[in-house]
């Protein structure tokens, strides 16, 4: 039987952080304490203009590959998650396939906005277990500061830029042990950016709306309840896992949901203080960080969450 394992990770966060002071400093009406009291944010990182999610994906995924010991020639498959990609098409990732020099395999995006990680790690899981790719670079990549409106301070204090990448390989041993994916089509309006384009016009507003209170009601059950259900699904507990990986997009929804399932603090990936909700990134980030400083061992269990616009939630459970 075939798997899918995790072979290698890598991120990027552009340019120097934007403190909290920095954005008063801009003339946004807040504080450094009414943001990092109820997020947990301290900063975050805004991409220059001209710098692109397929840019920032790229240089994740040379990342990733490097640590994986692949080439160009070993990817067959590139999923890249994102809300703001270059431009209507070719697809994101076809721009990243082309600057790595990849020739072959396929390449398409996925939309699921801050659960996209989630969303693209379990389609490449499913091509690899298959036996149709041997080798996939899943990314999240978002420049999520071209669509916030700078004086909305309950919504532009929250995100920030950057990507994060992974490779996944067939493998013999089991790597990713559980998914759980799940969408609810009815929630769309708690969290949306409204606008289109129709003949070269901007239709509805182009920038993020978010009710956040409902979006934490939200976040914080259905997430427990995905987590128990992949934990389910490979016939484990709470107790056997050792790092817990959620969405980065708020410190009381990651408290909240490690309570429910009855995890240590300590157990907890967290890495919002210093890059915000990066949206599809944010997740692949946080798990290149803790893979970095050693958090993270190989043959560790670890739990991935994303919760996002859709209104759209899933985890994986995986084996590092």
């Amino acid at each position: 039987m075939t798997f899918a394992r995790l072979a290698g990770t890598g991120s990027i966060l552009p340019g120097d952080p934007v403190t909290n002071d920095d954005l008063v400093a801009r003339g946004i009406e807040t504080s450094d304490a009414w943001i990092s009291e109820r997020t947990g944010i301290r900063a975050r990182h805004l991409a220059a203009e001209g710098v692109t999610a397929s840019q920032l994906g790229a240089e994740a995924a040379r990342r990733a590959m490097a640590a994986a010991g692949c080439t160009a020639d070993d990817i067959d498959l590139i999923i890249v998650a994102t809300v703001t990609p270059d431009m209507i098409f070719p697809s994101t990732a076809c721009l990243i396939q082309n600057e790595l020099g990849i020739r072959q395999g396929l390449a398409f995006d996925m939309q699921a906005v801050c659960s996209g990680f989630v969303y693209a790690m379990t389609v490449a899981e499913k091509f690899i277990r298959s036996g149709s790719h041997k080798r996939a670079l899943v990314i999240g990549a978002d420049v999520f500061s071209r669509i916030l409106d700078w004086n909305d301070r309950s919504t532009c204090v929250l995100f920030g830029d950057g990507a994060g990448a992974v490779v996944l390989e067939a493998s013999e041993e089991p790597g990713i042990l559980a998914t759980a994916l799940h969408a609810n089509g009815s929630l769309h309006g708690i969290l949306e950016v409204p606008g289109s384009i129709r003949n070269g016009q901007i239709v509805g507003s182009p920038f993020v709306s978010m009710d956040g209170q409902a979006v934490f009601k939200q976040a914080v059950h259905l997430l427990s309840d995905v987590a128990h259900e992949v934990l389910d699904e490979a016939r484990m507990t709470t107790e056997q896992l050792d790092w817990f990986i959620p969405h980065q997009a708020n410190i009381r929804i990651m408290q909240s949901t490690a309570r429910r399932l009855g995890l240590p603090a300590e157990k907890v990936v967290v890495t919002v203080d210093r890059h915000g909700n990066t949206s599809a990134a944010s997740v692949p980030l946080a798990l290149d960080v803790a893979v970095r400083d050693g958090r993270v061992q190989k043959g560790q269990t670890v739990l991935l969450q994303g919760v996002g616009g859709g209104f759209t939630w899933g985890a994986v459970l995986l084996r590092a």
